[in-house]
């Protein structure tokens, strides 16, 4: 998941710096999105918008991970990841992308392993479903209304190249 986290450490990277170029006008991404759709650059790879749009994929990823940990914790990690990609991402990536996570897939810990990296010390596994359950609930109505802002400004439909 290395590549996963330098991409979305890279987007977050990008917003933040197009924030400091004038914090007062950007503090709001809609702000940012309207902008850059003005001017037209909206669907350009270096792009806010688009490191908007994949940092709320890359989240629309991680629930569907954690809901599917939260809801069968003797599931595979290798099924489980593969599932929530299907739904988050790879209808948003191209071959190139779908081949790299392929690799990716057989790189993965097994679900204890990850499951002891997400566990606080002296957590138990109760805890951390618990955690993750109300993590999930908390995000769901979050993303919901990032994909309706991404709707309305025409970008919740672009694919990678």
């Amino acid at each position: 998941m290395l590549v996963l986290r330098q991409d979305i450490h890279q987007n977050i990277q990008r917003l933040e710096k197009f924030c400091e170029s004038d914090p007062s006008k950007y503090a709001n991404v809609v702000e940012i999105l309207k902008k850059e759709a003005s001017e037209g650059n909206a669907r350009k790879k270096t792009s806010c918008s688009k490191a908007f749009l994949w940092l709320t994929r890359s989240l629309d990823f991680m629930v569907a991970l954690l809901q599917r940990l939260a809801k069968d914790p003797g599931q595979k990690m290798e099924q489980a990841v593969e599932e929530s990609y299907n739904i988050a991402l790879k209808p948003w990536h191209g071959w190139i992308s779908s081949a790299a996570f392929k690799v990716a897939l057989k790189l993965l810990p097994d679900s204890v392993t990850f499951m002891n990296i997400l566990m606080a010390k002296d957590e138990t596994y109760d805890n951390l479903k618990e955690e993750m359950q109300t993590l999930t609930s908390l995000l769901v109505p979050f993303l919901e209304e990032i994909h309706s802002i991404l709707r309305l400004q025409g970008l919740d439909m672009l694919k990678s190249k």
